[in-house]
């Protein structure tokens, strides 16, 4: 049975869970899916301040930080248990795209050129994670969620602020990807 679920599964069955996951929250009880609005739930938990943002009933929500208790308790037991100990297959064109920008494709899932711990004190750490962190949280927060939330839930569920935001989420994406990052790693 383990060798069943450690083996690589097909998108689509990854796909269906992933896309029955928005009728099931709908049918048990009306909830949306998405987890960055779970930060704004442990603030107005934990820091009782007079900040309107956080003041409201957050006990209501109380289901989805158990959610991503779940994600984190379930990816904490796939890599202990279930964790495969081959590099990430690359394919060659992209270890050839990524070392044309300097980046060594290393068989790990984040190239430690990049994303490494010699790297967090660096002008390369600066504006990967620091940089990088403020401008995926403060995009989240702007949009008023994140890609699950507005890809997954709000395309479901027709609401036209979801489309709006999800193309422009790809359209950043595409534009980050051909045009800043290349000029972003010779820069750096």
């Amino acid at each position: 049975m383990i060798e069943f679920i450690r083996q690589p599964w097909a998108w689509y069955v990854s796909g269906a869970l992933i896309g029955l996951t928005v009728p099931a929250l709908l049918l048990l009880g009306n909830k949306h899916f998405g987890i960055s609005s779970s930060l704004r739930h442990i603030c107005a938990a934990c820091l009782p301040t007079k900040i309107p943002f956080f003041q409201y009933d957050w006990k209501r929500e109380i289901w989805n930080l158990f959610f991503v208790a779940g994600i984190v308790a379930g990816a904490s037991i796939a890599l202990a248990f279930l964790n495969n100990p081959e590099p990430v297959q690359i394919s060659e064109n992209t270890i050839s795209d990524l070392a044309a920008l300097g980046i060594v494709a290393d068989g790990q899932m984040m190239p430690a050129s990049i994303f490494s711990f010699e790297n967090i004190f660096t002008m390369k750490g600066l504006v990967f994670f620091v940089m990088g962190g403020f401008m995926v949280g403060f995009g989240t927060r702007y949009a008023g969620g994140c890609t699950s939330g507005h890809s997954i839930m709000g395309l479901s569920t027709f609401q036209l602020s979801s489309l709006i935001a999800t193309c422009s989420f790809m359209v950043g994406g595409f534009t980050m990807v051909h045009l800043i990052f290349p000029w972003l790693m010779k820069l750096i």
